[in-house]
């Protein structure tokens, strides 16, 4: 479990294709302090770390989540929205998130609004039913709150600090972002389509 709230931005330094793709992420964490098999946010999807070193770590990438996510489309040098997992009693600054990516989003519009920056995001038909205003969502694994829903898209608004700690400052209208719904909406409709 994460909250969203991104605590280190990573570089791919390294890419391996096998079976599976291994990518190498340079970071500022003490990697000593990693264990194996320690779970990673990685903008967004739960990775399990499988190798480490000083100031880098590697995982482990299924097909199924380079088919449901951005990560097919890393390169040496893109930037990683990093947060590790939740520890017992750690503060929950953000919501709830599993690393669980639920698909993408493409960001279709980004204006000046005060400080901040509002993103305009198209959602496909599938996942329109789980986005609510004044909700939360994951994007690149950062925790924001949604401004509002129209016509099948929705706004958030960045202010300049996230701007500054994650990748989410440098994106560009028609950029794609992994997307996770909030986990209690996902079983309020479960809940409500029995």
């Amino acid at each position: 479990m994460f909250t969203g709230i991104i605590t280190d931005i990573g570089t791919v330094d390294a890419i391996e294709k096998a079976g599976d793709t291994r990518f190498r992420i340079r970071t500022s964490y003490e990697t000593g302090t990693i264990d194996l098999g320690a779970s990673i946010a990685c903008s967004g999807p739960c990775l399990t770390v499988v190798d480490k070193g000083p100031g880098n770590f590697s995982v482990d990438v299924s097909a199924e989540t380079l088919s449901k996510t951005t990560l097919e489309a890393w390169r040496v040098g893109h930037r990683v929205n990093l947060e590790r997992a939740l520890k017992m009693g750690d503060e929950l600054g953000g919501h709830l998130v599993s690393g669980h990516v639920d698909g993408t989003v493409r960001v279709l519009d980004i204006r000046p609004e005060g400080d901040s920056l509002r993103y305009v995001f198209g959602v496909s038909e599938d996942l329109r039913k789980f986005v609510s205003p004044k909700g939360s969502v994951a994007l690149d694994g950062v925790s924001l709150t949604v401004n509002e829903v129209e016509n099948g898209n929705f706004g958030v608004n960045i202010i300049p600090h996230t701007q500054s700690e994650t990748t989410l400052g440098a994106l560009k209208i028609g950029d794609r972002v992994n997307f996770e719904i909030d986990m209690l909406a996902r079983y309020i409709a479960r809940l409500m389509e029995s």
